[in-house]
């Protein structure tokens, strides 16, 4: 399989280019066509030599994703499903501007980017684990998302969240490669303060991000405020319990400026009380955090259904009255089975891949 340009660094490529016997500019020649003006083929770098785009041609792919499906929502969500080498697929959404959430300002757009095909995590409320972990994505697939998103939907990305299908902890190494790549100067050059990465709580892999040198923004995928509900609902908190993570989080605030968030997934019945608003409050206190509501997003499958929306908004004000910054998101996208994972299961469901 050849490599992808999308997942080739400024300097690999240099490298290339040398034993090629070509000349160093042709490097910013060629990140110029992949990054900045999305070439959709080799053919496309129209002010290279035919013979260097053979050249390519014969040694890259350009892109590691195959467009298959956009399902676009009423509110102008999007979600793009994406075709693998290997016949996996891998979603990505694009959301439009929410000035309450990520530092987002009005008229700008944020794309949830997968970093694994499927989950091993195994989130009893979550779509992207149901048929089980498939790989790793590598850098160019993680990156490649980016470009290829901007190419079909012809908008600027301005946020970044990881926070679509996977563990992004889990796939630290590829996942770093990738946010070199999408904040390099020489490539798509989105500010670190633009990406959020989010986790449902790998403590070694927060300890070892908050020693990164960028001022990347992590948000905590808490969905529990106790250890027994989130025993009950996200296995990964037997490992590495609440109070682990929390010592984690505050290792981080000593080393980042940017300000936490803790997505909490509200869920009927399991994490909804006044109990538990006050226990959520408590650490977001702790840690200065911000907290990010979200009604739960039914799937096809799980029997999980989501607070009315008077409940939703009572735990609201339990955590403002405590003095804690929270937002209520009734999430976008919810007619285009909006929840990670569930439309690349259809799809892989169809095609007879799952198995």
């Amino acid at each position: 399989m050849l490599p992808a340009l999308t997942g080739t660094s400024p300097a690999a490529l240099a490298t290339w280019l040398r034993d090629a016997g070509q000349p160093s500019f042709r490097g910013s020649q060629i990140l110029d066509w992949v990054w900045k003006k999305k070439a959709g083929s080799f053919d496309a770098m129209t002010n290279l030599p035919a013979a260097l785009r053979a050249m390519l041609t014969a040694s890259f792919r350009l892109s590691p994703l195959a467009h298959s499906h956009t399902q676009g929502a009423a509110d102008t969500t999007r979600k793009f499903l994406f075709r693998l080498h290997d016949g996996r697929y891998v979603e990505s959404v694009l959301i439009p501007a929410n000035p309450a959430l990520y530092g987002e300002t009005a008229d700008r757009h944020t794309l949830c980017v997968s970093s694994q095909v499927g989950c091993a995590y195994g989130c009893k409320f979550c779509a992207s684990g149901l048929a089980g972990f498939a790989r790793n994505l590598d850098a160019g697939e993680i990156a490649g998302q980016v470009l290829a998103a901007e190419r079909l939907s012809g908008e600027r990305v301005d946020n970044l969240v990881f926070m679509g299908m996977g563990e992004p902890l889990a796939n630290l190494d590829n996942l770093l490669a990738a946010i070199a790549l999408i904040t390099g100067p020489a490539t798509l050059q989105l500010g670190a303060r633009h990406l959020t990465i989010s986790t449902a709580g790998l403590v070694p892999q927060i300890r070892r991000l908050a020693e990164h040198p960028q001022q990347i923004r992590l948000a905590i995928s808490l969905h529990g405020a106790s250890d027994e509900v989130r025993d009950k609902i996200m296995p990964v908190n037997r490992k590495w319990p609440l109070a682990e993570l929390l010592d984690a989080l505050d290792h981080w605030n000593t080393l980042k400026k940017q300000k936490l968030t803790l997505e909490y997934i509200l869920i009927a019945g399991i994490n909804d009380s006044h109990e538990q608003a006050t226990a959520l409050a408590r650490h977001a206190r702790r840690l200065h955090a911000k907290v990010n509501l979200i009604p739960y997003n039914t799937v096809d499958g799980l029997e999980w259904q989501r607070p009315g929306e008077s409940q939703c908004r009572a735990f609201l004000q339990t955590l403002e009255h405590a003095g804690v910054t929270a937002t209520l998101r009734f999430e976008k996208g919810h007619d285009i089975d909006a929840a990670c994972g569930q439309l690349r299961l259809k799809q892989e469901t169809a095609d007879g891949t799952l198995g």
